[in-house]
């Protein structure tokens, strides 16, 4: 007996050193990745003045998810917390925080290209889906920012822990915009807004983050291994395929599916899908039954 306990030990302790081993690998390779610099100086859009620009730019704010990652006002938020995993928080973007020190230039460069001001990939920072954000969609949001009031408060900086190195170097987790953008792409204009297909694949750039860019769901990158999948889009019978517009009206707006169940609101941003317009949803709900149908998890 006392040497199978002696075995087991032995076995523990070899175990032990593997994952300190796997652990300190993971932290120098992430360091070297998150350490590289992008020489980037990209052009700034015409940025408007008026009144009109700088609501249109504060609605992009809210339906793009500016405002859940970055607080309501801003003013900076924390939407990830595990201790093994990551603490990620969105930074206050108001003249009291350091987006006060931003030019137009660094938010444009962290807004289509995932790249801080020093020249490094931001955080989680989605701007592999901004990165298509037409010209004048951009100035707008652009105008909103300039118009922002100061709010006074420091969330907690960001940090990742091991199992998040672990998952980042191994390629299940997106952690580095700058990586994942195609920084050479050309910034056409958007379709014109309406209730089409057309316009609504220019919104559901939003929706591929969590959903997949063939929007059948799964488990979604970058997020802690206890997290929901997310759900099928398409119109395969075990996404969208029984849906109305109206159906899906009322789950972007109320969180409510039709046979009445209660979305998992934590997880699916009903606070930032609530404000899109009836065109923005008919818009969306044209794509999404244009989208070929796949069964659920293939993202």
């Amino acid at each position: 007996m006392r040497r199978a306990w002696k075995w087991l030990g032995r076995l523990g302790a070899v175990v032990l050193v593997l994952l300190v081993a796997v652990a300190l690998s993971a932290y120098v390779l992430s360091e070297r990745r998150m350490a590289k610099v992008y020489r980037i100086d990209p052009p700034v859009p015409a940025v408007p003045t008026d009144a009109a620009a700088v609501e249109r730019g504060s609605h992009l704010a809210a339906i793009r998810g500016c405002k859940d990652c970055h607080g309501a006002d801003l003013g900076g938020a924390t939407f990830i917390d595990n201790p093994l995993f990551a603490r990620l928080s969105g930074p206050n973007l108001t003249p009291a925080g350091p987006g006060g020190k931003l030019t137009d230039v660094d938010r444009v460069r962290a807004i289509r290209h995932g790249v801080a001001p020093d020249g490094r990939s931001l955080l989680f920072m989605p701007a592999q889906e901004f990165s298509h954000l037409g010209d004048e969609d951009l100035g707008d949001l652009l105008a909103y920012l300039h118009s922002v009031p100061a709010v006074e408060r420091t969330p907690p900086a960001n940090r990742v822990g091991p199992l998040g190195r672990v998952l980042f170097v191994a390629g299940k987790v997106p952690l580095l915009p700058a990586e994942i953008v195609d920084h050479a792409v050309q910034h056409g204009e958007p379709p014109p807004a309406g209730p089409t297909a057309a316009y609504g694949a220019y919104l559901a750039t939003a929706c591929a983050g969590c959903h997949g860019k063939g929007f059948s769901g799964g488990h979604i990158p970058g997020t802690p291994p206890d997290w929901p999948d997310a759900a099928n889009l398409t119109p395969d019978p075990s996404g969208l395929a029984s849906w109305g517009e109206a159906d899906l009206k009322k789950a972007l707006r109320e969180g409510v599916t039709p046979g009445g169940r209660a979305l998992k609101t934590d997880y699916m941003p009903v606070r930032v899908t609530r404000f899109l317009t009836d065109e923005e949803v008919g818009a969306l709900y044209a794509y999404l039954r244009s989208v070929p149908p796949r069964p659920s998890g293939q993202h």
